[in-house]
């Protein structure tokens, strides 16, 4: 298991399986899927399942999103982190991409912009990751600011699934 990394608010840990309440309020709200596809889980199995896979990509890729957690009272308030994706995606495979997901009560604390800055400096300094790239729903104009706060910067519009996503990246500073 990695290291955690804490931000002034926040620790960013390996999910755990002992994470399956908080993924479950995460990922059973529709609110949440609004962008993604509005496919909420509805049984507490589905996301025990999310778990073991996000852990197996530590395992396979040595990275996978990790649990947000709220230093001031240990809450899980969601994941954040990066991901290898082999699968081609706007003309991109094997790539690593920043991505982020918050219960709904934690929306706008600017939590994915504080953990998110954290696995962007952790992928360049420590992983030595060349470019990270993030996507996101046209209209989801919230995650598309996170991007561009972090760093991102705009690059095409592509379609996914029948749906109109951004292309961001960001290169390696150091």
């Amino acid at each position: 298991m990695r290291k955690a990394i804490e931000t002034e608010r926040l620790i960013l840990r390996e999910l755990l399986p002992t994470d399956i309440d908080g993924m479950f309020e995460l990922d059973s709200n529709p609110e949440v899927h609004i962008y993604l596809g509005n496919k909420p889980v509805t049984h507490i199995e589905e996301s025990r399942e999310y778990i073991k896979n996000i852990r197996q990509q530590y395992l396979d890729n040595g990275i996978g999103r990790w649990a947000v957690i709220l230093k001031e009272t240990n809450e899980f308030v969601g994941w954040s982190g990066l991901k290898f994706n082999k699968d081609l995606l706007n003309e991109h495979q094997n790539f690593y991409e920043i991505g982020y997901r918050f219960i709904q009560k934690h929306w706008g604390k600017g939590y994915g912009t504080e953990s998110s800055k954290a696995f962007i400096e952790y992928g360049f300094k420590e992983m030595k990751i060349d470019t990270i790239y993030g996507y996101a729903d046209s209209g989801n104009l919230s995650s598309r600011k996170i991007l561009e706060k972090i760093g991102l910067q705009y690059v095409t519009t592509f379609e996914y699934e029948g749906e109109e996503e951004v292309w961001y990246e960001i290169k390696n500073p150091y």
